[in-house]
């Protein structure tokens, strides 16, 4: 199997929460952990969209049953807040987000979000194994 062919899947799991005092993903980290170990899966990517009117986070993994499974975990970085969104404040957001990925090992994937208070989040999916 070439490394792009192991990246394809095509079976999803949803999972939706409140986010923590400090507007991190919270308890949903650990399920989605324990969710994959137990299910033994190769989780392959993430998505992660704040519902700002319900107040809920909606945290989908994309996964794999068909190759031997594997640990991950969720880590969740606040990278600050950027509101013009403008060439030099998208260049900060970049350097944020390669400066918090770089203190994690084994990054698989990534995922951003934004709460009510304009507070950029960034989701990292490490393997663990």
């Amino acid at each position: 199997m070439s490394q792009v062919q192991g990246q394809l899947h095509h079976k999803f799991k949803a999972f939706s929460g409140q986010l923590a005092a400090d507007g991190t993903i919270g308890a949903i980290a650990g399920e989605v952990e324990a969710w994959a170990a137990g299910a033994r899966v190769a989780p392959k990517s993430i998505g992660v969209e704040f519902l700002e009117a319900a107040q809920r986070l909606v945290l989908t993994i994309g996964y794999r049953d068909d190759e031997p499974p594997y640990g991950v975990g969720l880590t969740c970085v606040r990278l600050g807040r950027f509101e013009a969104l403008d060439a030099p404040e998208l260049d900060r957001l970049q350097t944020a987000m390669g400066d918090a990925g770089a203190r994690l090992d084994k990054v698989l994937c990534h995922e951003l979000y934004v709460t009510s208070s304009n507070d950029f989040m960034m989701v990292f999916m490490t393997h663990r194994g």
